[in-house]
């Protein structure tokens, strides 16, 4: 019985110590995305791209509507509308 107990007690060190070292990775990783923000986004785009091909599927991703306003500006600066958008020539778009 012994034996035993001292088997389950060294598999419970070896836990452990691997929770540890997990914790110790995630702490580095925290550090790097507070030094590096971009990295998170990089990490999340390479997320998607494992998915798609892993699934063999087309992953949609919504995007900010804030994010979308800097490609809708006119030259003046003013937002164009929305009817003035889809009569503009796009390159590399067919005419609508």
């Amino acid at each position: 019985m012994s034996v035993l107990a001292a088997q389950r007690s060294g598999n419970k060190v070896i836990h452990a110590e691997g929770e540890a070292q997990a914790a110790e990775k995630l702490a580095e990783t925290a550090n790097m995305i507070s030094v590096h923000p971009a990295t998170m986004h990089l990490r999340f785009l390479q997320t998607l791209t494992e998915v798609g091909a892993e699934n063999n599927s087309t992953v949609i991703v919504p995007l900010p509507i804030d994010l979308l306003k800097a490609f809708f500006q006119s030259e003046e600066g003013e937002g164009i509308t929305k009817a003035t958008f889809w009569k503009s020539p796009r390159v590399g778009h067919p005419g609508f």
